[in-house]
């Protein structure tokens, strides 16, 4: 009797520790950390070899799962920040290649879905803190944007706009209750903090165009508007919004797009010269403390328990790879690279941020949900950035409305150790508009060149194509186009039915 009692206590205590998978009656918390420009090899969890201490997020890693195969639909900021919150591919829009500019008219279309919306359904409290880079209206004083102004990454001078006046098609009119954000990058004007659609300060001189690593654009800039002093701001807004939420009962979402690792790399002056590594360095060290700002103020809000946090980057690392017979960003700050036995931003993958290759697109992506997620776990299957939409849906129960998200799928059964359905190829973009895709082991790449920032950069659609064997040559360096030219047909057509697809 006494045995039948233990078994009986032993099933419920492992039925217990399972993941747990159904949210209805207690939806999770959200929050998404979304890096800007960290490489693979920057997070010590994904590259031992890294140097540079990543605490926070080695725990988030040790306490999540980590995705070692997880990709961006783009090499590049804007288009990536359009699939995570749409899940559908960015070049269905406008944007044919390249980024927006801070000055840019909106991207997402009014009425489309994003995950903001999607989760209002469910009564989430949304919020969005940090970097936009997606177009909002500004209040033009003719009431007419300049012709151009959507192609330009600056104005050089003042603009005409009415910077009293709120902007239209912003964060707020597409599903985010509360809004903290500079427009574009934090390398290009207008140097100013929106807050719910409104300045926070108005814009009165001219910010003076500055080289790496302090780099950033000439443009208007508002009073106390401080580079150096951007990220710290946007993470106490972050850390506000996440306390307010206690006083609510009510779930809620926050994506925090950092305005970091990505240029200029002008740290806090509390670690400026701490990692040994250049200023790049130091925003490696400012991320992962950010990072644990959040985690921990989670912890001392009592929301850590029932919280998903989901870590990744909207591209690769910008760090070259120097010849070591040239000075690198550690012997010299205003180089734009390491020497490749110093460190590697990107790990082992080929190119650099913009690039087609596999350091253009893959990232450091984890999923902590305690109770949910089993810690220390990882997954090796192929997933997307836009994928993030469809996992949000079926983990909530939200439902997506008609033609919203057509290019992701969800990865929740993933997070539960479970098999999935299998996913269809990937599609990528780089800067100029160079499509790959990816199907298990293999790689097309449409293009003769990175499509991006590597030499030699080639044409769209030009060839010769590339394909690559990802499971014995993950560094892309032997192209077997001819030697397996009926995959690269097959991968062709596969690609060609899914950019020509209508959604």
């Amino acid at each position: 009797m006494k045995n039948i009692f233990l078994i009986i206590v032993l099933v419920m205590m492992v039925a217990y520790c399972r993941p747990h998978e159904k949210t209805e009656n207690n939806p999770p918390n959200i929050v998404i950390i979304l890096a800007d420009d960290m490489g693979y090899g920057d997070i010590e969890a994904y590259n031992p070899g890294s140097k540079i201490p990543t605490p926070n997020l080695n725990t988030l890693a040790e306490e999540g799962m980590m995705f070692t195969d997880a990709h961006t639909n783009s090499a590049v900021c804007t288009p990536t920040r359009y699939g995570i919150l749409t899940g559908r591919y960015a070049w269905r829009t406008r944007l044919k290649k390249g980024v927006l500019g801070g000055y840019s008219a909106h991207l997402i279309a009014p009425g489309r879905m994003t995950i903001a919306s999607l989760l209002k359904q469910k009564g989430y409290n949304t919020g969005v803190v940090g970097k936009w880079h997606l177009g909002v209206d500004f209040p033009w004083l003719s009431g007419i944007a300049p012709e151009g102004h959507d192609r330009l990454l600056y104005y050089p001078e003042k603009t005409n706009i009415d910077y009293t006046k709120p902007v239209r098609n912003g964060p707020n009119d597409i599903g985010f209750d509360y809004s903290f954000i500079i427009p574009g990058s934090l390398d290009m004007g207008p140097y100013v903090y929106l807050e719910n659609g409104k300045a926070t300060a108005i814009p009165d001189s001219i910010c003076p165009r500055e080289p790496f690593p302090a780099y950033h654009r000439k443009g208007e800039i508002a009073p106390g508007f401080v580079h150096e002093q951007a990220l710290d701001t946007l993470t106490q807004k972050a850390v506000a919004f996440i306390r307010k939420q206690t006083m609510k009962n009510r779930p809620f979402l926050l994506y925090f797009p950092l305005t970091a690792p990505h240029k200029p790399a002008l740290p806090a002056r509390r670690f400026a010269g701490k990692s040994g590594f250049g200023p790049y360095g130091d925003m490696i060290l400012q991320v992962d403390w950010t990072v644990g700002k959040i985690l921990q103020t989670l912890k001392e809000t009592g929301l850590e328990d029932n919280t998903l946090v989901l870590y990744t980057s909207d591209n690769g690392s910008y760090m070259y790879r120097i010849d070591e017979a040239k000075p690198d960003h550690v012997d010299n700050e205003k180089v734009e690279g390491y020497h490749i036995n110093r460190r590697q931003a990107n790990y082992i993958w080929r190119g650099t941020k913009a690039d087609i290759y596999e350091a253009g697109h893959r990232v450091p992506f984890i999923v902590k949900w305690p109770g949910r997620i089993e810690k220390g776990s990882k997954s090796t299957a192929t997933i997307c950035t836009t994928d993030i939409f469809m996992t949000l849906a079926e983990i909530t129960g939200a439902e997506r409305g008609q033609g919203a998200a057509p290019d992701s799928y969800s990865f929740a059964p993933l997070l539960f150790g479970r098999e999935g359905q299998k996913r269809p190829p990937v599609v990528h973009h780089s800067v100029n508009g160079s499509f790959s895709i990816r199907e298990s082991r293999w790689k097309l790449i449409l293009t003769n060149g990175s499509g991006g920032r590597q030499k030699p950069v080639g044409k769209p659609f030009e060839r010769p194509y590339q394909l690559y064997d990802l499971s014995e040559d993950p560094s892309e360096k032997h192209n077997v186009y001819e030697a397996h030219s009926e995959i690269a047909e097959r991968l062709l057509k596969e690609v060609d039915k899914i950019r020509y697809a209508e959604k």
